[in-house]
This record gives C-alpha cells, structure tokens and sequence, in this order.
C-alpha cells in the first residue's frame, strides 16, 4: 500500500509538471535574462527557506519532547509541500508524512500532528503580521480594494479558528470534540448531496480530540515556549520577502520596501485562498496586478511574477520530489 501511495504521488507530480510545462519554460526564459548573481542570491535565500522550516519543526519536536535532527526535518519539510501541492488535501497530506516518519522512527504519531498543526498556526501568525502591513501599505495608497479585504478576512478567520482549536485542545478534550464534531456536522450537511453517506465520523472526531488534547499537554505551560519557533516562521517570511526583493534587483526595477511588503503580502493571501494548489495560475495573474497598482510598470511586473514564482514555487516543488524519494527510499 505504502509503494503504491508513493508511485501515486509521483505520478501526480509528473502530470502537474506536465500540464504546466508551457509556463515552467516562460519562467526559464525570463531567468536567464536576470541578472546572474542575484538570480544566484535568490536561490540561495530559498534553500535557506527550507533550513528555516526545518529549524521551525526542530524547536517544535523539541518542546514536545520529539527527536528529530533539523536536516532530516527539514527534508520531511520540503515533501511534506511537494504532497500537498499534487495532492491537495486541505494540508493533510503533507501532515501524513510527518507521522509516517513518527511510526517509522518509533515516536508518537500524535505529538507529530501536534506539530504539524502547531507549526501551520504560526506559519499563519507571522503571515498576518506581513499582512497587516501589507494592508496599511494599500491603504496609504489608495489601492485597497473588496477583493483584497474579503481574501485578508478568510486568512485572519483561519488563523484564529485554528488557533482556538489549539487552544480548546489544550483546556479540555471533550470542548475540543464537540467543536469538531459541529464541524463534521457540518461538512456532512454540505457534502451528503453528493456524497450520499457521512463524509466525515463524529465519532473519529471525539477520539480524535482525544488524542490531540493528550498530546498537547505535553507542552511546556507557558507561553514563552513558543516564541523560538515563532521567531522562525517570522524568519520563514522574511527570507521569501527578501527573494522578492532579490527579483527586483535582477531584473533592476526600482522598488521601495512598501511595494515589495505590499505585493509580497497581497499575493501570498492568494496562494492560500485560491482553489487551485498553490496558487497556481491564480497568483501569475494576481500578482503583476497587484504590482502594478504599486506603481510598478505592467511589463516588469509581470516578469518579476515569473522570476518569483519560479524560485518559490517550481524551486520547492522540485527538491520537495527529491525529499520525497529520499526518504521512501530509505524506508526500503
């Protein structure tokens, strides 16, 4: 079964790659007209992005008691966002590598959902931090506009959802599982026209919050624990921002530190709202607009969109594919 699921991903990956291949050649093209050191200095900001993520699961094991060394970490890292780009599951995908690995290494498959979750929320955290400026930066501009606030809206109700999911599991199991449980309800009600069945257990759901809230007394009651792994995903941000920044200079289009939050801001709200995986398709069209309301001429905007996307997107998904044989293959 494990052999077959890994086969599959593969081909998911191989038939995305395939049916974007118009757009990966553009994205090519319009890097070898950069300039070459800062096209470099780009890159090497993304592998730095992955160190980061790594860093950030690593100061989370570490508080739950987990072992796990930043390099293997950050590996798990880098397929877990290679599964969720070819199939997208609402982000439970890429946690299923993450307690693959715990079942394979003898640890507790729960304490790695516990992280998994815990490092999505502040991944969402220091996110809205970027946001918020992001905005203000729109606002003193003049160039906010309803699409822009409804899409910031959904990513400041999914932080704070998850955030008091955390915190109900943390206080109670049984708060936790009622709240889950409405929310299968829910997702029943929704889904049961098609469906014709439960989608989703509400029993699974008590047993579920169970397990999670068991796991999440495992962390250390204070606060303060946190702020490591926080500093982290702050970093996580900042390295993509400062690729951003490292597409300008390559293709040597002014800029100020306003247009590269702003822009940075409104089009990674994009990549986690839109219905496609990643963002793909929707973030190359959003993105030059956003630019260019930014003062940014159409034409370089665009270009910048393709540069960026490139070393975010194509770069990750790439050594992701690679992580991901990497570490099937060492199970064999």
């Amino acid at each position: 079964m494990r052999k077959f699921i890994f086969i599959l991903v593969l081909f998911l990956g191989a038939a995305f790659v395939y049916l974007s291949f118009g757009e990966l050649e553009s994205i090519v093209e319009t890097l070898q007209q950069g300039h070459l050191w800062f096209v470099l200095l780009a890159l090497l900001l993304q592998g730095a992005w992955f160190v980061a993520s790594g860093l950030t699961y690593h100061s989370l094991y570490h508080l739950l008691g987990m072992d796990g060394t930043v390099s293997k970490l950050s590996l798990l890292s880098a397929a877990a966002n290679f599964v969720n780009t070819v199939a997208p599951s609402a982000g439970m995908g890429g946690m299923a590598v993450f307690i693959s690995d715990a079942h394979r290494s003898g640890q507790s498959p729960g304490k790695a959902t516990v992280a998994s979750m815990l490092y999505l929320f502040l991944d969402y955290v220091a996110f809205l931090f970027v946001l918020t400026l992001g905005l203000i930066v729109l606002f003193r501009r003049n160039d906010l506009d309803p699409t822009e606030i409804i899409a910031s809206s959904v990513i400041f109700a999914i932080a704070i959802a998850l955030g008091f999911l955390l915190y109900l599991g943390s206080r109670s199991a049984e708060a936790l599982g009622n709240a889950l449980a409405w929310m299968a309800r829910l997702v029943n009600r929704v889904a049961r026209p098609f469906a014709h069945r439960e989608y989703l257990s509400e029993a699974r759901a008590h047993e579920f919050a169970r397990e999670l809230a068991d796991d999440l007394k495992s962390l250390p009651q204070r606060p303060r624990s946190l702020i490591q792994p926080l500093l982290y995903s702050f970093a996580n941000k900042a390295l993509m921002i400062c690729v951003l920044m490292a597409a300008f200079l390559s293709f040597q289009v002014p800029f100020t530190a306003g247009t590269i939050i702003g822009g940075f801001a409104i089009s990674y709200v994009f990549l986690i709202v839109s219905p496609t995986p990643a963002g793909i398709g929707i973030v190359e069209g959003i993105m030059p607009l956003a630019l260019s309301s930014l003062r940014v001429p159409w034409s370089q905007a665009v270009i910048i969109t393709l540069a960026y996307r490139g070393i975010t997107f194509w770069v990750p998904l790439g050594v992701g594919a690679i992580a991901f044989r990497m570490l099937n293959r060492d199970d064999k």
